[in-house]
């Protein structure tokens, strides 16, 4: 593996972990990490968490499913791209590094997808992990083959949202990842009834998740605040996007309208939303089973199936056609199977 692009000049494989390889690369925009897992010969899927998570607690939940897992590594060999210093073990980022904007963080996922020799991938986000792939898909549109978005985010901070998150950016910087920034995160992410009340215990994901958040570095994660916090309205770019988009959001979401107004703006023959009912913001940890009946149906519209129904492994770039029009039907996508409802936008 090389630079293909010129752009990134170094890289240190650290460990091998959990069956899979992490890289960590020097780009121009600062060092990022990339857990690769699966046979690189494989059609690249590459995904971007939200704030204060990396791949261990954005997307395990929905590895850990084996229909799931089957899907994804029998078709894929996966990228993980850890948002800056969000990887496990990541040490402190130097106070006097620049603190980058979105738009560098698109053009870091770019320098990724040179240096491993990349062409034009599937990209999986979750609620600002996706906001920062869609960005780089309207920079780059010929090197997106499709987008899997959780929870998305689109459009600049609404006041609410800045006030929010200034105030969390003050709780990080003087205390660190204290109870309280702990607890406005676990909102952004779950819903209720699987962060507990009074006469419900939290649930062992919420359990998971805090433990893995005490071991973020909360300067870090302010950083990565502060950049999604000067975000950018996406609303224009994405009537631009070419390629094919199936949306997640859990209906207790407090992004369940952005998603709405996201999936309105996309291309309408292209674009599925599906709703997950009596779900937060993270439906990968949350309804991690909810998600694979969806996926199964947009994958074959690029002729990619489970192993049980394809002997043979996928060893050639993708080549969207285009999907049929049943196979995102409301039926086909699994309206009919809670917890999920789907809104679907087509023109027969």
């Amino acid at each position: 593996m090389g630079d293909s692009g010129g752009s990134v000049v170094s890289i240190d494989v650290e460990r091998i972990s959990f069956g899979g390889k992490e890289h960590h690369i020097q780009t121009n925009y600062g060092p990022v990490s990339v857990a690769v897992y699966g046979d690189h010969d494989k059609p690249a899927l590459v995904t971007y968490p939200d704030i204060a998570l990396n791949h261990m607690s954005c997307f395990q939940g929905l590895l850990f499913c084996p229909e799931a897992a089957s899907l994804l590594l029998h078709n894929f060999c996966i990228y993980h791209i850890s948002p800056p210093g969000h990887e496990l073990g990541a040490a402190p980022i130097s106070p006097n590094a620049p603190i980058p904007s979105v738009d560098d963080l698109a053009e870091q996922v770019a320098e990724v997808l040179d240096f491993f020799g990349l062409g034009s991938v599937m990209c999986f986000g979750v609620t600002a992990g996706a906001y920062i792939l869609t960005l780089f898909a309207s920079k780059y549109r010929e090197r997106v083959l499709g987008l899997i978005l959780v929870s998305p985010i689109c459009k600049g901070p609404t006041w609410t949202e800045w006030l929010y998150s200034k105030v969390m950016s003050n709780l990080l910087y003087y205390y660190g990842m204290c109870g309280l920034v702990k607890e406005c995160l676990l909102q952004r992410y779950f819903s209720k009834e699987v962060r507990g009340f009074s006469e419900l215990p939290e649930s062992d994901i919420v359990q998971a998740c805090k433990s893995l958040l005490d071991q973020r570095q909360s300067m870090n994660v302010w950083r990565f605040v502060q950049t999604m916090n000067e975000r950018y309205d996406l609303t224009e770019q994405l009537k631009q996007l070419q390629c094919r988009t199936l949306i997640f959001v859990g209906e207790n979401s407090q992004f369940h309208s952005e998603a709405v107004h996201m999936t309105s703006k996309l291309d309408r023959r292209y674009c599925a939303l599906v709703e997950v009912q009596a779900c937060g913001s993270l439906v990968t940890e949350e309804q991690p089973h909810a998600m694979l009946i969806p996926m199964e149906y947009f994958f074959m519209g690029y002729g990619l199936y489970r192993p049980s129904q394809l002997d043979c492994s996928p060893r050639s770039p993708l080549s969207p056609f285009c999907i049929s029009p049943e196979l995102l039907s409301p039926e086909s996508m699994g309206v009919k199977l809670k917890p999920i409802k789907t809104r679907v936008r087509l023109e027969m």
